[in-house]
């Protein structure tokens, strides 16, 4: 039976760049979301930025720019690095919108019009010199129990006390320095404290699951035993000046940005609700039959299994059907720093050339239902990634795909549906669907990996490179690959919601359609035709990493910008770029283009890849140079390269080279890769071409 799923993660403050901690949350969300499409369930999934408070005004006027202009651009960058996650929102929108607006305003005046809105005076720092009240983070002093300097107006960083404001000694205003005199103003407040309020909270926050049992547990602290009244009223508005919406009725009055923050997810529904034809009420009205999620951090459980369920069920809405909190994420085993250079932003991954989807395996591999904290190990993430989804997944296909292309046209033969690994991935597949529901990621992942482990031990059994080299064996070897390609299919139906990118290659060189999650009951037919395949995914290097922890430490440093470069010399065809003199000297006398020339090179498809008995570096590939026939060249990589992930694979072979006779047979050409000054791995990279360039083709 189909499903109707309105799906939300935490909003964002649009004052600061996604980084990894952040990416924990969103990942964590789009896998399960895309499971629920496979399934064919209507989910929907929205999100937006937080663009209202203080430190947005006061970061557009340091700025000198508007908020409007801070929060447009900030958005830009936000929709930039979750497209480079893949996750997949179906509406990415802003809370500073008229449809948050009207949402804040209504839901407003039915808490007034319940009397759960009331109005009182309290004394507040205010900066004579900016005019302005200012939030407790924006006051600093020192500490009313420890005495350490420079603490904030909320809480001790050095000793961990908490305390208000009001009990600093020697407060300044860290927005001017000016010392801040205490003044009073009307606020507004929503009664938390009054019985309806409390009675529904102690129902909701214990009942139905809605919450994880330690979340529930740890509401229920806050809430107190019955009689027992733990729950303040909570301060829903702001003083201006203040980026925000101001009350209706109230001028001057702005609602405290928590206040219509998760009411913007309303808001980005009712934007989509205008483009798809949906219905608003059908999800969010007292009487929706729809599914409600909110996949957030553990340190606003507070906000989003307190304050928004009691406002929501008070304004005449429904409530979530669950809130799902999860931990943070440390790195190496200790908290993102900035020093370490282990506070990742999502651009910098990306701009390093790390592929998204080793982080969203890695991720998902460690993600459970619990709000226990994840850790990043970066040792671990290269191993893994490298084994699980280069070593045993990917390799399947390549070591497959191949044969079928060359010798048989790209046509399987029947596949063998008795085959032990075809039945356990059959029998395993709704427990691994009953584990992606749950948000039990990492069992997922372990379940699926066992299977991989058994699609390779049957092509190890069958060793279709063997069954290659013996012309008899045409038709075991056929059946032989396009059993393992069945395989690959029916363990990539079951990782696309982690791995979407993988799997859209993966169907395309399969030649079928956009996978659901029933298609792993099935099996390809005979006579269907697979596409050339295409490298699917590369390995992890160690340098890589090293690369990115370096570019976040340099971007924190305070160095000075660069000097700009002297005037370019006027060129006749081409631009070259400036280089210092030790690196022009290394690269070498100069030659002229007909000595260039003389280098044939062409693209070469690796049919075979095997280890060289006896040699230390060595590799033995057997390559496709289209109408130049087969060449067998011995290539030192093998520290940098597991064999079997070669197969398959474009890269680039100097033709012309002259055939060298070698202990372990004839060299007949050499292929390219680039290394590091000493050759050492693991800084060994292979060249590959774009997609499209075909065997045999010349590099000119």
């Amino acid at each position: 039976m189909s499903r109707k799923i309105l799906v939300t993660s935490a909003l964002p403050y649009a004052n600061g760049a996604i980084h990894l901690g952040h990416l924990v949350e969103y990942i964590q969300t789009d896998v399960w979301v895309r499971f629920q499409k496979m399934r064919g369930h209507q989910c929907w999934y929205v999100c937006a930025d937080d663009t209202h408070g203080t430190p947005i005004m006061l970061r557009a006027e340091k700025e000198g720019i508007t908020p409007e202009a801070l929060i447009e651009r900030v958005h830009g960058e936000h929709t930039r690095d979750f497209a480079g996650f893949l996750v997949g929102f179906d509406n990415y929108y802003t809370t500073h919108s008229e449809e948050t607006r009207a949402c804040a305003n209504e839901i407003y005046a039915r808490l007034q019009a319940a009397g759960l809105i009331d109005t009182r005076i309290i004394e507040q720092y205010y900066d004579p010199l900016k005019e302005m009240f200012l939030p407790d983070r924006y006051i600093k002093g020192d500490c009313p129990k420890c005495g350490a300097h420079d603490q904030y107006g909320d809480n001790c960083e050095s000793c961990g006390a908490a305390y208000t404001a009001n009990e600093l000694n020697n407060p300044y205003s860290a927005v001017s320095g000016a010392k801040p005199e205490l003044r009073q103003s009307e606020h507004y407040f929503f009664r938390l404290s009054d019985r309806r309020c409390q009675g529904f909270l102690r129902r909701w926050t214990q009942g139905e699951g809605r919450l994880q049992s330690e979340a529930a547990n740890k509401l229920q602290e806050w809430l107190g035993e019955v009689g027992e009244s733990k729950l303040t009223d909570w301060d829903i508005s702001r003083e201006a000046p203040y980026f925000g919406f101001e009350i209706p009725g109230a001028p001057g009055k702005y609602f405290y940005v928590w206040l219509d923050a998760p009411i913007g997810y309303m808001g980005a529904f009712k934007n989509l609700c205008a483009r798809e034809g949906l219905d608003f009420d059908e999800y969010w009205g007292p009487d929706s039959t729809a599914e409600l999620y909110h996949f957030i951090g553990k340190d606003i459980l507070y906000f989003h299994a307190l304050f928004w369920p009691a406002e929501l069920q008070h304004a005449g809405y429904r409530t979530p059907s669950k809130v799902f909190a999860h931990g943070f994420l440390t790195v190496d085993g200790a908290k993102m720093s900035k020093s370490r250079g282990t506070f990742i932003t999502a651009e910098s991954y990306l701009a390093e050339g790390l592929d998204p989807e080793w982080l969203r395996y890695y991720y998902a591999a460690k993600l459970s239902s619990s709000m226990e904290d994840i850790d990043l190990n970066l040792d671990d993430f290269i191993a893994r990634v490298n084994s699980d989804l280069v070593g045993k997944f990917v390799n399947i296909a390549s070591r497959s795909a191949g044969f079928i292309v060359k010798r048989f046209a790209g046509q399987l033969c029947v596949c063998d549906e008795s085959l032990p690994a075809i039945n356990a991935i059959r029998a395993r597949a709704p427990q691994i669907a009953d584990h992606y529901e749950a948000r039990e990621f990492s069992k997922a992942i372990r379940e699926v990996m066992a299977l991989t482990d058994l699609a390779n031990q049957y092509v190890d059994s069958v060793k279709p490179w063997e069954l290659a080299r013996q012309p008899a064996r045409e038709g075991e070897l056929q059946a032989a690959c396009s059993n393992a390609l069945n395989l690959f299919r029916l363990l990539t139906i079951l990782l696309k919601p982690v791995l979407p990118a993988l799997a859209a290659k993966a169907e395309a060189f399969l030649n079928v359609a956009p996978f659901v999650w029933h298609d792993s009951d099935t099996v390809l037919a005979a006579g269907h035709a697979i596409n050339a395949y295409q490298h699917l995914l590369t390995r992890v290097d160690k340098k890589q990493v090293d690369a990115l922890l370096a570019a976040n430490r340099q971007s924190l440093s305070a160095t000075p910008p660069p000097a700009p470069p002297p005037p370019a010399e006027p060129a006749a065809a081409v631009a070259v770029a400036d280089v210092a003199p030790a690196a022009v000297a290394a690269a070498g006398p100069a030659i002229s283009i007909d000595d260039f020339l003389k280098v044939d090179l062409r693209i070469a498809r690796i049919v075979e890849a095997t280890q060289v008995e006896g040699a230390d570096k060595l590799v033995r590939l057997l390559l496709d140079v289209g109408p130049l026939g087969s060449r067998q060249v011995f290539a030192g990589i093998k520290a940098a390269y597991e064999p079997s992930a070669l197969v398959g694979r474009l890269t680039v072979m100097v033709a012309n080279l002259a055939a060298r006779k070698m202990k372990f047979g004839i060299s007949e050409g050499m292929v390219l890769a680039a290394s590091d000054a000493d050759g050492e791995t693991p800084g060994i990279f292979l060249l590959s071409p774009d997609a499209g360039a075909q065997a045999g083709m010349r590099v000119k």
